[in-house]
């Protein structure tokens, strides 16, 4: 809340609002002083001594005063309520040294700014602190003491407008001073705010133009990104399908045929079916590559079967109850599938769990997946880099991911990916 909002309540007279209002003035005030002090001072002296060399260095100090005067008025900008104003966007010199860092600091736009605004702070707006404070604050007070200025010196003299000389003159006075308090406050308030306001203007950080283009490109280069990976991803696995693979095969089948032409007991045939051997394990590591890779299922027939395969090939037993209405993005069905596949190896790995279950569907223009376990719990997202680089992924198409796992279970996987859906079942 601000001091503008603040201003609107009804509690706002029993609040701490008029006071953080005269706090924020009258340091206004003496910290605007010092700084007058110390920038006339800078000035006069340094340009006194110019001539001679030995002012430069203080000129130079004096022109950089604007960046500790904005870091305190930032710090005092909290009296006045609102949001934290981030320190301006100072570049970091691009070599280390006290004269790249001068350098760097007086080319840029954010320190003479800051500057300006120090010169208004000594010049003007200090003055203007005070005043508010005195009129606001001083006067009515004034007023409300003059029935003790009387009965002490038998007469007071009213802000130069007459002077009461009587005690029933004087309690009306301070009558009046006590409407003017009431009226004061809320003057002291709106000031303070305005102040305040101008100051955030001043040194705030500007908002550069361009930067909600560069948020929006540079989420557009992500996606192409990942689709770009995707794409890469199949043509990988379909090279792979339809080349080594196929050799691999023909290989097998070729040594096959050359044990069946060979005596069963020579060494040759031995050597053959060695040979025939690894050639099967190479096919099969192959074929387990091309499923890590991108799985063909998951290209042919979609994101329900692909899940339904990955759940057969887990050490755990795994139940499927996965409802969608037919295909899905392809970036979609890749991203989820990959979920799955390491949520199943972790509980594989790591849960100790006798049994899982894959849930989920599409609705409300969303894919939502869980996948649970009845584990040990204890599962932390942030130890591992898995589901961190998953979630990273998800991210880049809008999808979160909530992991759920309490020490002694159950553990519960959540992945929600805003989607339509690309194509109706066969």
């Amino acid at each position: 809340m601000t001091v503008w909002q603040a201003l609107g309540t009804r509690a706002y007279l029993r609040s701490a609002w008029p006071w953080r209002s005269l706090a924020f003035l009258v340091s206004g005030a003496l910290f605007g002083a010092v700084v007058l002090v110390g920038i006339v001072s800078g000035a006069v002296v340094g340009g006194a001594l110019a001539v001679v060399l030995v002012g430069l260095p203080l000129l130079l100090l004096t022109a950089l005063a604007g960046i500790p005067v904005a870091a305190v008025e930032r710090r005092r900008l909290r009296l006045a309520g609102g949001a934290p104003v981030l320190p301006a966007r100072h570049r970091t010199p691009d070599a280390p040294g006290l004269a790249r860092w001068l350098s760097t600091r007086l080319k840029e736009g954010a320190t003479w700014r800051e500057l300006a605004y120090a010169a208004l702070l000594a010049l003007v707006l200090w003055p203007l602190d005070a005043l508010a404070v005195l009129f606001a604050a001083g006067v009515p007070l004034f007023m409300l003491a003059t029935p003790a200025l009387v009965a002490v010196d038998g007469e007071a003299k009213v802000v130069k407008l007459g002077t009461v000389s009587t005690l029933p003159g004087a309690f009306a006075v301070a009558g009046a001073g006590v409407v003017l308090i009431a009226t004061g406050v809320y003057a002291l308030g709106a000031f303070a705010g305005a102040r305040a306001e101008f100051a955030r203007l001043m040194i705030a950080p500007p908002a550069r133009p361009d930067d909600s283009a560069r948020v929006a490109e540079l989420v557009r280069s992500r996606v192409r990104l990942v689709d770009a990976f995707e794409a890469e991803r199949r043509r990988i696995e379909r090279d792979l399908h339809d080349g080594a693979q196929q050799r691999l095969v023909a290989l097998t089948m070729t040594l096959g045929l050359a044990r069946l032409d060979t005596p069963p007991d020579s060494l040759l045939a031995d050597q053959l079916a060695k040979a025939q051997g690894e050639a099967e394990k190479a096919l099969a590591e192959l074929r387990e590559l091309i499923h890590g890779i991108h799985p063909k299922v998951l290209a042919d027939y979609g994101l329900e079967a692909a899940v339904a395969d990955a759940a057969d090939r887990s050490a755990v037993p795994v139940d499927v109850r996965l409802d969608l209405p037919g295909r899905l993005p392809r970036p979609v069905e890749s991203a989820a599938y990959f979920v799955v596949c390491e949520a199943l190896a972790n509980v594989d790995r790591h849960s100790g769990a006798s049994r899982a279950v894959i849930g989920g569907g599409h609705g409300d223009g969303r894919l939502t997946l869980e996948i649970g376990d009845d584990g040990r719990g204890g599962a932390d997202g942030a130890n591992g880099t898995g589901l961190l680089g998953l979630a990273d992924r998800l991210s880049v198409l809008d999808g979160r991911l909530f992991l759920s796992s309490p020490p002694g279970g159950p553990t519960l996987l959540r992945v929600e990916i805003p989607c339509p859906p690309t194509e109706p079942c066969a």
